[in-house]
């Protein structure tokens, strides 16, 4: 069923009206160039077909932990998580299997040296105010757990599945880890810095190298407005994960925790947050996390905020399993809308379906693991199949709408195994 209008939805549709009728600034970038940015609707070539074999080597100049071929594919600047290394691993993604996604490179910073300065026409006041990791660690911790996922997650099999070129990391499955983040709220450092009632909306921006596109337009820094209702609701300025210090792939020594929101909005390495009384955009979300393509409105829809449902299984692609023998397959579901209540799987490529067993009581913002048995009979070919519905009654679909960048890629995904 259709989910019901969200007051973050309506604050979408206006922010789309007032830049497409130029109301708002668009942060860093000329008009010209966003239009220009829009039109070629992606920088990079075609993704390649879903689970194409990794690099020779598991190494990212870019990326700072170690990247073992067992647990990454390497995809550019970015690290992708191969989603059968997760069987077993509990519920909380180890911080040494989870996925790295960077527009540039790891900045390697010194927390003694950081500082995050709060601004803008937002504040009560013009002087900026500036707070150390110290400072923040005064403030009222709060733990949360919480899935961060890239808005492009599944991208290959809009050209595996269903044949339609997109552009993009190649993504399959596996640009998704769910974490124990601590941290505290950014509301409580907002209001700390003096935030305005006509304040509408927060501009978090990354402390990595300045983003350059293929043709050398110079984007600036990594940022990506929120709302400020978003942004006083749950929101973490984050500092810890699953118990430690963030790594520095990971945000060191502070990041942005958006709860359900595409992952470009929990913005890492954050050094600024600029609070606005106007409408803020970037790049981020004008060209970049929005859909565009013939199934969208003409100039693009409104910028990205809530992902979607997903479901993957533990498995590697094209796994080899003994014919005539019982085994326990395991997977794991989730949403950005809802809590994950259920999921039906298929092991003969969709004719018949059954339910899964899971194994975490439903939550917001988190995943659940899930097991079923199966029995292949002969050896041969089969097509696993995996089928989420969340607590909004929203349920994969059988294929994605299309768009041009290859975002929000939900359908159920067809998972060749062989018995043998």
């Amino acid at each position: 069923m259709p989910m019901s209008p969200t007051p973050e939805s309506a604050y979408d549709r206006r922010r789309l009206h007032q830049w497409l009728a130029g109301e708002a600034r668009a942060d860093g970038v000329s008009r010209r160039d966003l239009l220009r940015l829009v039109a070629a609707a992606g920088l990079a070539t075609a993704v390649a077909p879903a689970f194409s074999a990794p690099a020779a080597a598991a190494t990212s100049p870019g990326i700072v932990k170690a990247l073992p071929d067992d647990w990454f594919t390497v995809r550019g600047t970015n690290a992708e998580t191969k989603f059968a290394s997760l069987a077993g691993t509990g519920y909380h993604t180890p911080v040494d299997h989870f996925f790295v996604r960077n527009h540039t490179s790891t900045p390697v910073l010194d927390a003694a040296d950081w500082t995050l300065t709060v601004h803008g026409d937002g504040l009560t006041h013009a002087t900026p105010v500036e707070f150390t990791l110290d400072d923040l660690r005064k403030f009222p911790s709060v733990t949360r757990t919480a899935f961060v996922e890239c808005a492009g997650n599944g991208r290959s099999f809009f050209t595996s599945q269903q044949g339609q070129t997109v552009t993009g990391t190649a993504w399959t499955l596996g640009a998704i880890g769910t974490a124990r983040w601590r941290g505290v709220r950014l509301a409580d450092v907002l209001r700390r810095a003096g935030l305005a009632r006509d304040a509408v909306d927060v501009l978090p921006r990354g402390l990595d190298p300045d983003y350059v596109t293929a043709d050398g337009t110079d984007l600036g820094r990594v940022r990506r407005p929120l709302p400020v209702s978003k942004a006083l609701d749950d929101v973490l300025l984050a500092y810890e994960m699953n118990g430690e210090p963030l790594p520095y792939d990971h945000g060191f020594p502070v990041r942005v925790l958006v709860p359900n929101w595409i992952g470009i909005a929990s913005i890492k390495w954050v050094g600024d947050i600029e609070v606005s009384a106007q409408p803020l955009y970037s790049p981020w979300n004008t060209d970049f996390y929005r859909l565009f393509g013939s199934a969208h409105p003409e100039g693009g829809s409104a910028p990205l905020t809530r992902q979607t449902v997903k479901s993957a299984w533990e498995l590697p692609w094209d796994a080899s399993l003994g014919a005539g023998a019982v085994h326990r397959l395991t997977g794991r579901s989730w949403s950005g809308a809802g809590a994950v209540v259920r999921v039906d799987v298929s092991t003969d490529g969709g004719t018949s379906w059954r339910r899964a067993r899971l194994h975490d009581a439903p939550r917001r913002a988190g995943w659940v693991r899930w097991s079923t048995d199966w029995h292949p009979s002969a050896p041969g070919g089969y097509t696993l199949l995996a089928r989420a519905t969340d607590s909004t009654g929203r349920t994969q679909p059988e294929t994605t709408v299309p768009n041009t960048q290859g975002y929000l890629f939900d359908a159920v995904v067809r998972h060749p195994v062989r018995a043998v």
